[in-house]
C-alpha cells in the first residue's frame, strides 16, 4: 500500500489502484468489499467495452486482436517505478503477441488468453497537491499503434440523492441506474461535478467525454473516455480508435469542493 499526505488530504495506493482519497475525513471513494464494484478504479485500454457480440475480436491494422470487455491493461500488474510524499508512478508494460491470461474465463468469458499485437508502455502517475489530486496517464509505443483510453473510478455516495452537474443539466441517479450496463453518455464533455454529502469535481484533459454507471445506490463510477464504444456495433469498436503519435498524454484531477 502507497500511502500520500498533504496537510489534511491522504491518498491510498494498492498497486496502482485509488482505494481511497479522504479530505477531513471524507471519503471520496468506493470502498472494495461494499456492494456494487470489486475494485475502486482501473483503466480501459486499449478498448472500452465489450466485445463479446464480436467474439471477442478486435480490428487492428495488424489484423484481428483478442479482447475482453474494456482491454487487456487490467490483466497486467502494475510495478512502482517512483515515489515521494505526495506523488507516486505506477508502470504496465506489454509486448507484443504475448499471451494474459483472462480473469473473466471462463465464467464469463470463452477466452482464456487475451493479445495485442502492439508494444506499448502504460504510464500511471498519482500527484496530490494543497487543492487536488492529479491522475496522469502517458502512453508509448508503436507508431500508429490503435487506442482507445478510458479512466474507471468508482466515487463513494453518502446521500440518498446525489446529484451529477454535467454541461448544465442535474442527472440524478436514478437517471444513472436507469441506462444499465451500456452506462449513461455525456458527450463533449472535460468537466463534471458530483454534488452529495461533499462535491467533488472531475476535471480532464485529452478524453473528451463521459460516461457514468452504476447498479446500486451507494456509488457511482463517473469515467472519462475518449470513445463511447455503444455509439457503434461490437463489430466496429474499431471506429473509436485513436493512433498513437510518439506519446500520448491525459489527465484527470479530482477537486473536492471547497
Amino acid at each position: 500500500m502507497v500511502t500520500l499526505q498533504n496537510k489534511n488530504t491522504a491518498v491510498r495506493i494498492e498497486a496502482g489502484e485509488l482505494v481511497g482519497y479522504q479530505v477531513d475525513g471524507h471519503e471520496f471513494i468506493h470502498q472494495k468489499g461494499s456492494p456494487g464494484w470489486s475494485s475502486a478504479d482501473t483503466e480501459m485500454f486499449p478498448i472500452i467495452g465489450p466485445v463479446n457480440e464480436a467474439g471477442f475480436r478486435v480490428k487492428t491494422p495488424k489484423g484481428e486482436a483478442v479482447q475482453d470487455q474494456h482491454g487487456h491493461l487490467r490483466q497486467l500488474e502494475y510495478k512502482l517505478e517512483g515515489q515521494t510524499e505526495t506523488s507516486a508512478v505506477f508502470v504496465k508494460q506489454y509486448q507484443s503477441g504475448t499471451e494474459v491470461i483472462n480473469s473473466k474465463f471462463p465464467e464469463k468469458s470463452t477466452e482464456e488468453a487475451l493479445t495485442w499485437p502492439y508494444n506499448f508502455r502504460f504510464e500511471k502517475t498519482f500527484l496530490l497537491t494543497d487543492s487536488s489530486l492529479e491522475i496522469n496517464f502517458k502512453i508509448t509505443g508503436e507508431e500508429g499503434m490503435p487506442f482507445m483510453l478510458g479512466y474507471h473510478p468508482a466515487f463513494k455516495l453518502h446521500t440518498e440523492s446525489p446529484v451529477i452537474l454535467a454541461k448544465g443539466k442535474r442527472i440524478s441517479l436514478d437517471e444513472v441506474l436507469a441506462v444499465g450496463s451500456r452506462a449513461l453518455q455525456i458527450s463533449d464533455c472535460t468537466s463534471v461535478t458530483l454534488k452529495d454529502e461533499k462535491e467533488i469535481t472531475i476535471e480532464t484533459e485529452g478524453f473528451g467525454n463521459f460516461m457514468c454507471w452504476t447498479e446500486v445506490r451507494n456509488m457511482v463510477c463517473i469515467e472519462p473516455i475518449s470513445f463511447y464504444p455503444y455509439a457503434v456495433k461490437q463489430t466496429e469498436l474499431h471506429q473509436g480508435f485513436e493512433k498513437l503519435t510518439d506519446t500520448a498524454e491525459f489527465k484527470v484531477v479530482l477537486k473536492p469542493g471547497v
